[in-house]
């Protein structure tokens, strides 16, 4: 007995993506260990999944990996765009670190957010508000580089003003040769940044889903507000709004390098990221699971190796 022996007539029914196929998914969950990094055939070549250990050895690892993106374009005379979230967020702490350790000036670097809280028209939080993703970025990376920090005119967010501008400003600085890196976070329903599996039923193909550049007020998922209610608002669903502006396949598609994080774990053996992690990893890619294309692209996807293990029941 499990949900899909009892999911007809329960308030389940019509709650998770139409286009999931939730017997299909369920198999996923019996990877786990060594076989949870055995490619497929869709990953690219260059694509790397990396075990933590905790949760300190994911933040600095990735950390790491942000400062040395921002370190080598440096060195090699090339600018830097980088596609960043506001999740996870203690990757940019050691970021700061190894950047101002090294001595880096950031301004070649130009950081464009992945999305921000928003009603259904785009309107979103004040800077200032601490649940605002442009307050978040200020506060753990902007402001600590201090004197070599990224430019501020250089610096954009997901605002109904500025988030429009993205695709032609992005594609402007690939033309003249900047690197462009997408950081990101997986969530529950397997989005990135606000992504969500359920835009996929509005368009006719693949093909036009890629299109997308981003989308302002997108209608998030319940699991997703919750996600957020849990991980940022510290149980408070009421915080969390139901709409986000956001980037589209069309921008976080485009990378050069990736860098991912899965650090979904609470502790005492609970955890909300390993089914996500899987299906991420091992479902073929579909614009019902948008993390699922994050494989076929260069780059590393840091995750806790505690998500690698059997997903089975534990009471806690």
């Amino acid at each position: 007995m499990n949900l899909l022996t009892t999911l007809q007539g329960s308030m389940m029914e019509g709650f998770l993506p139409t286009g999931w196929n939730l017997a299909e998914i369920d198999q996923l969950a019996d990877i786990s260990g060594s076989a949870l990094t055995k490619p497929e055939a869709w990953w690219n070549p260059k694509f790397e999944p990396v075990a933590c250990r905790s949760l300190e050895d994911f933040d600095v690892f990735m950390g790491h990996e942000i400062a040395r993106e921002i370190q080598t374009t440096r060195q090699e005379g090339r600018t830097l765009a980088m596609i960043l979230p506001v999740g996870p967020m203690g990757m940019y702490r050691w970021a700061v670190y190894f950047l101002k350790e090294w001595g880096v000036e950031c301004d070649h670097v130009w950081g464009f957010n992945m999305d921000e809280w928003s009603d259904a028209q785009g309107n979103t939080l004040p800077s200032d508000n601490p649940g605002a993703f442009q307050y978040a970025m200020e506060q753990a990376f902007y402001g600590p580089l201090d004197s070599k920090t990224v430019p501020a005119k250089q610096r954009h967010f997901a605002l109904k003003d500025m988030l429009p501008s993205y695709g032609e400003r992005i594609g402007e600085l690939k033309r003249k040769g900047t690197k462009l890196v997408t950081v990101f976070g997986i969530g529950r329903v397997c989005h990135i940044a606000f992504w969500e599996p359920h835009f996929a039923a509005e368009f006719a193909s693949e093909a036009d889903w890629k299109k997308q550049t981003h989308r302002l007020g997108a209608r998030l998922h319940p699991l997703t507000i919750e996600q957020n209610a849990l991980t940022s608002f510290k149980s408070r669903t009421t915080l969390v709004p139901a709409f986000a502006n956001t980037v589209g396949p069309a921008l976080f598609l485009a990378a050069d390098r990736i860098i991912g994080g899965a650090d979904g774990s609470f502790n005492r053996g609970m955890q909300w990221q390993g089914m996500s992690l899987r299906m991420s990893l091992h479902h073929q890619p579909t614009p019902w699971i948008p993390s699922s294309y994050m494989p076929t692209l260069a780059g590393r996807l840091f995750y806790l190796q505690e998500l690698a293990e059997p997903l089975v029941a534990e009471c806690n």
